[in-house]
């Protein structure tokens, strides 16, 4: 006996080993990545390169969001590093071929599970334009590049949405002291001169100049005198920013920018001389080539080295060209180790909301699902109650990783059961309580996986079958486990969901609460995503608009097919605008937010929840004509969502436009 239990120890701990050693995520320890953490990553090899394209696909796929978005964000970092992706996404695995002009590595990296975190999304965002930007290219979607790098280095902070505000907030009150000042330069002896070179200073050390020139009690001519040799000793800087801006557009061919200070010295003319003949150089350039720079980044270029680039040749030139022509100005690289740590605090980010509080949005969102169903008060009540209860353990029960589908089965069956209960005890005090058989439907319908369901549909859109039929199939076993629950709930104490009695409200009241409650729905649902409370009204408005719309085309007789692909045809064209809005600074640059972020949470309270459950429990009692019926109703109004959500990609997206 002791020899057995001894014999059986070393099992168990190879066992344990084994499970530690599959950790899903990119090994940063190796070699060929350890040796370039601390270089610039333009700098670094190939497999430190690699590693930062593939973490953010991983950490993108781990959101939720579907696989032509990761493979989008992996371009936006492989980019400008000069790297070729070529990825294979799923639902929890991508493997990737990144390529640069020399070498080839493929990574495979595999999750443990899936989920929704619309938050990372978010903020993976503003991390690609802050990686671009720093590199030397523009950033892609957030107008106001500050924003984007004060987002990136604050993200110890807990709420990121109010520190992307007062970013936003402090640029436009920079721009506007800017703008003020500039219009005061008629009277300003030093803004006149740098208004004549065209050159734009910061604010601050406009002032601190003039003051310091006033305190000696210069005169306006030696005033100028004075701007004219600040800006004499700015040329240098701005004749290397002129030839990298050339190279940048494709205009000359690339040569390395050479020294000019060394080279007078190898002339062995005196400093003045020197300086003469690059100021009359400078001077020439400047005729042809003018531009308006900041002091700062005239600094910054002048004290620069510019980076040895090595000329490409054949189709791999064609695209990665602009590799080592230029860098962001003014801002120190980016090494390895950093963009690293900061992808560390994007995934170690804890929720935003609590399980409690993720649970009253859960209640709020079903209840008011219930009311756009039919429902009314008792109905809406005892959803509240379920969908509560129901959410808030399955929030526990996902902190201890366990099997979503168990956590499912086991929430659900708790929400109808809590639903039930809440109804039958109103029914002590008011008895037609007792005859709402349908509500606890309402109740269960907080696990609708609404985000894999339209971003399978997307993927599929693009022609990504792969991931599209995986991602479907994921939800259909969500649907199929939580149905099951509800159905067995209905069984033990007998329930017999019949659909919801008229209300009989005014058409106006009707249209009115409709609106309201599809605000606080989709509200409710951008919580339980984890969305910021900013990115939740947005989507909550035009879920509201939609919803609204959606439901009145209904009652005027239009199919709820047609209605749900109006519904979301609109969702995405409203949610494509406004990030067109934030793009041209019509909105401020803080509330630029994925558009999938917007569009899912406002359109996931139009699938046919009711519907599905119906099927369901109609097959449960071997009603086939009947669970057919209420499936391909389901069926229907489930394919119009993701196709009016990629119509409305289509008509505002080249990349959806054409297939290239």
């Amino acid at each position: 006996m002791q020899q057995h239990m001894n014999g059986d120890a070393p099992h168990q701990d190879a066992a344990t080993a084994v499970s530690h050693f599959h950790t899903h995520s990119v090994p940063l320890d190796m070699e060929d990545i350890r040796r370039d953490w601390d270089k610039p990553i333009s700098e670094a090899g190939l497999a430190a390169k690699t590693s930062v394209v593939v973490r953010v696909g991983a950490l993108d796929l781990g959101a939720g969001t579907g696989s032509f978005r990761v493979r989008e964000m992996m371009h936006r970092i492989a980019y400008p590093l000069g790297v070729h992706v070529r990825a294979d996404v799923n639902l929890t695995d991508i493997e990737a071929t990144c390529t640069d002009d020399a070498n080839r590595i493929t990574e495979v990296i595999d999750l443990p599970t899936t989920g929704v975190n619309t938050e990372r999304i978010w903020l993976l965002e503003h991390y690609t334009d802050w990686f671009s930007v720093n590199l030397g290219l523009d950033s892609m979607y957030h107008r106001a590049g500050d924003v984007s790098e004060g987002v990136v280095q604050n993200l110890e902070q807990s709420d990121m949405s109010e520190v992307s505000a007062q970013l936003a907030k402090k640029l436009r009150a920079e721009k506007k002291a800017q703008k003020e000042l500039s219009g005061e330069a008629s009277d300003d002896p030093v803004l006149d001169a740098l208004e004549a070179a065209e050159v734009t200073v910061p604010v601050s050390m406009v002032r601190a100049a003039a003051a310091d020139i006033a305190a000696e009690g210069s005169t306006d001519d030696e005033l100028r005198s004075e701007s004219e040799a600040v800006l004499e000793e700015d040329r240098e800087a701005k004749l290397l920013h002129d030839r990298l801006m050339q190279q940048r557009s494709g205009k000359h061919d690339f040569v390395e920018t050479p020294d000019l200070d060394a080279a007078a010295a190898a002339a062995g003319g005196t400093g003045a001389d020197a300086g003469a003949s690059a100021s009359s150089a400078e001077d020439q350039n400047l005729n042809e080539f003018g531009t308006s720079m900041s002091a700062e980044a005239l600094l910054g270029a002048k004290r620069r080295k510019t980076r040895a680039h090595k000329p490409l040749t054949g189709e791999y030139a064609e695209h990665f060209d602009h590799v080592g022509r230029c860098a962001g100005e003014g801002r120190k690289p980016i090494t390895v180790r950093q963009a690293h740590e900061r992808l560390d605090l994007i995934e170690s980010r804890k929720p935003l909301y609590s399980p409690a509080f993720a649970g009253f949005a859960s209640a709020v969102a079903c209840a008011s699902f219930v009311f756009l169903l039919g429902g009314g008060p008792y109905d809406m009540i005892g959803a509240f109650v379920g969908a509560g209860l129901g959410h808030w353990l399955r929030r526990k029960l996902f902190a201890r990783h366990l099997n979503q589908f168990f956590v499912t089965f086991v929430c659900v069956a708790l929400a109808a059961l809590a639903c039930t209960g809440t109804l039958r005890l109103i029914g002590l005090l008011d008895p037609i309580a007792l005859t709402h058989d349908t509500a606890y439907i309402g109740a269960m319908l907080f696990v609708i996986p609404g985000f894999p369901l339209i971003t399978g549909g997307l993927d599929m859109a693009k022609i990504d079958f792969p991931s599209g039929i995986q991602r479907v199939a994921y939800v259909l076993c969500i649907i199929l486990m939580a149905t099951l629950a509800g159905w067995g709930v209905a069984m033990i104490v007998h329930l017999n969901p019949t659909g919801f009695e008229p209300l009989g409200l005014n058409p106006w009241v009707n249209t009115g609460l409709r609106a309201v409650t599809a605000f606080l729905g989709v509200w409710g649902f951008s919580i339980m995503f984890n969305s910021p409370q900013r990115m939740c009204l947005v989507a909550a408005t035009i879920g509201m608009i939609t919803d609204t719309l959606r439901l009145t085309l209904v009652d005027f007789g239009v199919p709820a097919e047609a209605g749900a692909f109006i519904g979301a045809l609109l969702a995405g064209l409203l949610a494509a605008g406004w990030r067109t809005a934030v793009h041209n600074g019509l909105l401020p640059p803080h509330l630029g937010y994925p558009r999938i972020c917007l569009t899912v949470p406002s359109i996931v309270i139009m699938v046919p929840g009711l519907y599905m459950y119906r099927a369901m429990f109609y097959l449960g009692q071997f009603d086939t004509l009947h669970a057919l019926d209420w499936a391909f109703r389901a069926f229907m109004v489930i394919i119009c969502l993701p196709i009016g959500l990629a119509m409305a990609r289509v008509i505002t997206d080249k990349s959806w436009r054409y297939d290239v």
